[in-house]
């Protein structure tokens, strides 16, 4: 039996419309302008000769007739994963491609990775780095990707920091991402020690400046706060627009630096950095794995996801303790 059915993609558009009440944020889960959305409603409604939506001044609601094929369309588009899935199932191979922040890449992701890899030996991975992982990168704190294809071998993954609010995509929160003040042990042995939160002021502040959104990242101010402290330029010392380069600087002694405490464990076990004082800040937002529902399924994709968790898991029993 043959059937005349209009395009997927509009299918899609008007699935994420219809959720979303909102060709914007459609727009945002099919990493996809407003107005590609709009064209692929229109044709929609073109084909199907009838309209699907109301568009009111600041708002868009269904009309009866998108009322009732909303459902099937969301059935219809579900089964069509689920059947391309179970086939991929028998299927090895493809790249699971990968996007991080750049810092979380380099300084947690990458040295847990032998155990996945000796665990997994199958898996090819690749390691994207990417500010676009941060949520205040964009305009909108929608996740980024390349345009999965269930028609595609390689599945794509994204650990983004940010707010957790994706919909549309499966979301597993990893931890929280508190600032600790951190420096070289040389620091400790030299002819101003660091012993209570107040010598700070004899030390040199770095600060890191690569997240845009000033609530997202780590404030000298803010800690001082914290830990009554006062008499002290919380703005004073050298500014860097990569958090890389503020690892660097602390290592090798420059001054102080507020650090993720997840991304400087490493350092901290290994002694190259040290922590004076157990005075953290608080951020709102965390790390979260955030992937299409579609590849959620696939055996690569479940692989990552088992293990990451669990590193995750991991960190934050470390972190909260017995």
């Amino acid at each position: 039996m043959s059937y005349r059915l209009p395009p997927l993609n509009a299918l899609r558009a008007f699935d994420a419309a219809a959720r979303h009440l909102s060709f914007k944020k459609a727009a945002n889960e099919l990493s996809v302008t407003p107005t590609a959305v709009s064209h692929q409603i229109k044709l929609l409604e073109e084909f199907l000769d009838l309209p699907l939506f109301r568009r009111l001044p600041r708002a868009l609601e269904l009309t009866p007739q998108g009322l009732a094929m909303l459902p099937k369309v969301r059935e219809g588009l579900e089964c069509f994963a689920a059947a391309v899935e179970s086939a991929r199932d028998q299927v090895p191979g493809g790249r699971l491609v990968i996007v991080a922040p750049p810092s979380f890449a380099a300084r947690w992701l990458v040295p847990r990775l032998r155990g996945l890899t000796l665990a997994q030996p199958d898996l090819n991975l690749h390691i994207i780095r990417s500010r676009i992982a941060i949520d205040a990168e964009q305009s909108v704190a929608a996740p980024v990707f390349d345009n999965v294809d269930l028609r595609e071998e390689d599945s794509q993954v994204v650990i983004r920091y940010g707010s957790g609010s994706y919909p549309g995509f499966q979301v597993d929160r990893m931890f929280g991402s508190d600032y600790i003040a951190v420096c070289s042990p040389k620091l400790l042995q030299s002819a101003t020690p660091l012993r209570e939160p107040s010598d700070v002021q004899f030390q040199v502040l770095l600060h890191d400046d690569s997240i845009a959104d000033e609530r997202a990242r780590p404030s000298w101010q803010e800690w001082l706060r914290l830990t009554g402290v006062t008499g002290v330029d919380s703005n004073a010392g050298p500014h860097f627009s990569d958090s890389g380069l503020v690892f660097v600087a602390a290592v090798d002694g420059l001054g102080m630096a507020l650090a993720s405490r997840p991304l400087v464990g490493v350092a901290l076990a290994e002694g190259r950095l040290v922590a004076p004082f157990d005075i953290a800040v608080e951020q709102h937002y965390a790390y979260y794995l955030v992937t299409p529902e579609a590849i959620a399924g696939r055996p690569a994709v479940k692989a990552f996801r088992r293990w990451l968790l669990e590193e995750a898991r991991t960190e934050e029993s470390i972190r909260v303790g017995p």
